[in-house]
């Protein structure tokens, strides 16, 4: 059934009316009153009844986080709804749900997750749509699971990686830098766009010692770069993983193995740069050979070099800044993807280290 809109002019009295006779998948949800002026802006929509139990979700939890992010009203009984707010917002909503129509009709399918990380994304970005989401944000780079942006900084993230050689991505932990960066890496490789991984980090001791791990050098290094391999493990199968490290087809190293190299046709990402020297920034940005591609990922505000040591990542974005085929993509406390405790604990300690008092 197609989407349709009816808009009118309607008086005070008859817009009273048309609240009443709508109400949300819940009981009979009340509408916000406004000004005549407002009431004026009512949008009536229909959509296909089959869609509506998963465009509101669970206990209509997707529709109200739609409101908390636009300045619009609600509701719906049977398959017709009535939008009630901001002009501009309603038009968005109205998108949306044009959208979702087509998209439904089409046999595609939605989880409440994905609909509430696809409204914040509008929301921030109204050039950005429904369908841009799930038609062409989303991949699965080995067939094993499906990436999406959830912010709008990682979709601009995403798109530099694609349109750009040398990347740059900072900000603060947990807004995906690394996995998406690692998930780009694996999808080129599996489009054969390169011919090779090369996952890097610099092993250094964040309050522990390294000489005190058992083991042999690879052994030591190997916490260290855990969380590389963890994001590999979670989006590629492990066997296939497993033989890819076997064939040197993926490696995964210390950032001290790659002096002397150059690296072509390869997808080289540099994990935790802000633990870089300067030395070993340039050494690592001049290993990039033809064919290649580079991603360097970092957060500023964890930096464990020893006191009085310039960070390698904070000299490049001032060295670096004004050369065109280079993107610097930054990311806030708003891109943190983990447990929600993380992005306050984020904006907690940016607080105290700006008024330590």
């Amino acid at each position: 059934m197609p989407l349709r809109a009816v808009v009118g002019a309607r008086t005070y009295e008859n817009s009273l009316t048309q609240y009443s006779r709508f109400s949300s998948l819940k009981k009979y949800k009340v509408f916000r009153h406004r000004d005549l002026q407002n009431l004026s802006n009512i949008r009536k929509l229909e959509l296909p009844p089959q869609g509506l139990n998963a465009l509101f979700g669970v206990q209509d939890q997707n529709i109200k986080y739609l409101e908390s992010l636009l300045d619009v009203s609600i509701g719906a009984r049977g398959n017709e709804l009535l939008i009630d707010g901001d002009a501009n917002d309603i038009g968005t909503v109205e998108q949306i749900l044009r959208d979702f129509t087509d998209l439904f009709t089409e046999g595609n399918s939605f989880t409440d997750k994905e609909l509430r990380d696809a409204f914040k994304q509008i929301a921030e970005d109204r050039a950005y749509s429904l369908k841009d989401y799930f038609l062409k944000a989303r991949f699965n780079p080995s067939g094993k699971k499906q990436v999406a942006p959830k912010t709008a900084n990682q979709r601009k993230y995403l798109d530099a990686i694609a349109k750009n050689d040398l990347v740059f991505g900072i900000g603060v932990a947990g807004t995906g830098k690394s996995f998406l960066a690692v998930a780009m890496a694996v999808d080129a490789l599996f489009k054969k766009q390169v011919s090779r991984i090369i996952l890097t980090r610099p092993a250094v001791e964040a309050g522990e010692r390294l000489g005190f791990l058992p083991g042999d050098l690879q052994d030591k290094v190997d916490p260290y770069l855990r969380p590389l391999y963890d994001a590999l493990f979670d989006l590629v199968d492990s066997e296939r993983v497993t033989k890819m490290l076997e064939k040197r087809i993926i490696e995964i190293a210390p950032l001290a193995f790659m002096r002397g190299r150059t690296l072509a046709d390869a997808f080289i990402i540099l994990d935790e740069a802000q633990n870089t020297t300067s030395e070993q920034m340039k050494m690592f940005l001049t290993r990039i050979g033809f064919g290649s591609k580079a991603v360097v990922t970092g957060d500023t505000t964890q930096i464990d070099l020893p006191r009085g040591q310039r960070s390698g990542l904070k000299e490049a974005e001032v060295v670096l800044k004004d050369i065109d085929a280079i993107e610097f993509v930054y990311f806030t406390d708003k891109d943190v993807v983990r447990h929600k405790l993380v992005q306050m604990i984020v904006r907690a300690y940016e607080t105290h280290q700006k008024d330590p008092e």
